[in-house]
């Protein structure tokens, strides 16, 4: 069996894409583990997390992902709120909430 370039070509495609696509999934798991932590220990009720912006860019050198991640809150029970996370890789590096009730 031989292997041309082009065969050797898509293999990496299909490599590089099924990193980044794991790499990816990682960072949304660990923004969902981050964020029922910080609610927790914020006395909130976590209610949602969701992806609204990715891409890829250069962290200290080398290239990794940054992320912005909206989730809803509660503080009372019953309102509900949206707050903003963005990530680094799998480092969080900014978390905003907005006024909320108690």
């Amino acid at each position: 069996m031989q292997f041309n370039l082009l065969d050797i070509l898509l293999f990496a495609i299909v490599i590089f894409v099924g990193f980044h696509f794991w790499r990816i999934r990682a960072i949304s798991e660990r923004a969902q583990s981050y964020l029922q932590q910080y609610c927790e220990k914020q006395g909130l009720q976590f209610i949602s997390c969701a992806r609204r912006k990715t891409r890829l860019t250069t962290v200290r050198g080398k290239l990794d992902w940054y992320s912005e991640f909206n989730f809803e809150f509660s503080g009372n029970g019953e309102d509900s709120y949206t707050g903003a996370i963005a990530m680094r890789g799998l480092k969080v590096v900014q978390t905003d909430l907005p006024a909320y009730r108690i």
